[in-house]
């Protein structure tokens, strides 16, 4: 079931102190103002200006007048997302925006380190990167969406709101009588979720007025299904990789089943290099895998931004682009 906003804090456990990523929009102000209430002295407010458009200085301002109002502390970090040959600017600004978190909330020598960091994706989000993933013809990875909490850089992310409707937070608002900054580019329809936003959800809502429940529960079982995939082939990877230099023998490949050969090869991918392999990428390495009888064949595949080869008895991924240590 959805959540109205303050249960949805009840149910919110984060590591003390806490980091809330602060945009200036509705529901970054509205995580922010609930959890400054609920750990007095114990909240920070995180802000990351991309410098992407004309109101980016307006939204640091306001940030500031919100904090200021609130007594809380603001850190502020601004960040270049251009973005590399091959790489959408969305992609580009996501990983500036949270490696600037992470910097902004491990501290330095005059600021104190934060234990976890919150961010306000709420139910609606949810649904649109469920859809977005769909549209893709995403595996369970894609489908299980957004999670509630993860780790990266060393640090807890959390995501409190995603059970909570993005109606429900605008309504707080008001009631609260709590500003915030519209971005302007919430209704420009050349972005996907824009559309989604404007056209797909007003009619789920007509035909299925539950479905940010029943999207979640999807997303929840894809999500459970793919921790037990990763489980498998955690295990796989034990038997396949050499203690020498951790890299999967083809040998033991081969002797896989297909689909858990193709679920061992993602999860060595993703855990040892961050790639994900696009489905033809994946056939193509499978392909060449089954047909690796011979010590002259030769595997060469791109996969994300490096390659798949051959060394020998194992695989290997490597970039050319970035220098060895």
């Amino acid at each position: 079931m959805t959540q109205s906003l303050e249960q949805a804090m009840v149910d919110f456990h984060p590591t003390l102190p806490l980091a809330v990523a602060l945009s200036g929009g509705a529901d970054s102000c509205a995580l922010l103002v609930l959890c400054a209430r609920r750990w007095p002295g114990q909240v920070h407010a995180l802000h990351i200006n991309h410098g992407l458009q004309a109101a980016a200085l307006t939204f640091q301002q306001h940030c500031q007048r919100l904090c200021e109002s609130l007594g809380l502390p603001l850190r502020v970090r601004n960040v270049q997302a251009g973005h590399a040959s091959g790489q959408s600017p969305e992609d580009a600004a996501r990983i500036a925006r949270y490696q600037g978190l992470l910097e902004l909330a491990h501290g330095d020598a005059e600021k104190p380190a934060l234990a976890s960091i919150a961010v306000a994706q709420h139910a609606d989000d949810q649904v649109e990167t469920l859809l977005l993933a769909l549209s893709r013809g995403a595996g369970l990875a894609g489908l299980s969406a957004m999670p509630a909490r993860w780790l990266r850089g060393g640090m807890a992310f959390h995501r409190p709101l995603l059970r909570v409707a993005g109606a429900d937070i605008r309504d707080w608002l008001a009631l609260e009588q709590i500003a915030f900054v519209e971005d302007p580019t919430n209704t420009d329809t050349r972005f996907t979720r824009n559309r989604i936003r404007a056209h797909i959800t007003p009619a789920l809502q007509a035909v299925f007025p539950h479905f940010r429940d029943t999207f979640a529960r999807s997303a929840a079982h894809a999500a459970q299904a793919q921790a037990l995939l990763d489980e498998i082939a955690g295990q796989d990877l034990a038997a396949l990789l050499r203690e020498r230099d951790g890299l999967p023998l083809i040998l033991s490949l081969q002797a896989l089943a297909p689909a858990r050969q193709a679920n061992a090869l993602r999860f060595w991918l993703k855990s040892a290099y961050g790639v994900v392999p696009s489905t033809a990428q994946l056939c193509e390495l499978q392909s060449q895998i089954a047909a690796c009888v011979t010590r002259g064949h030769r595997i060469h595949i791109k996969v994300g931004r490096g390659f798949v080869e051959r060394r020998g008895a194992v695989l290997t991924w490597y970039n050319p682009t970035v220098l060895p240590h």
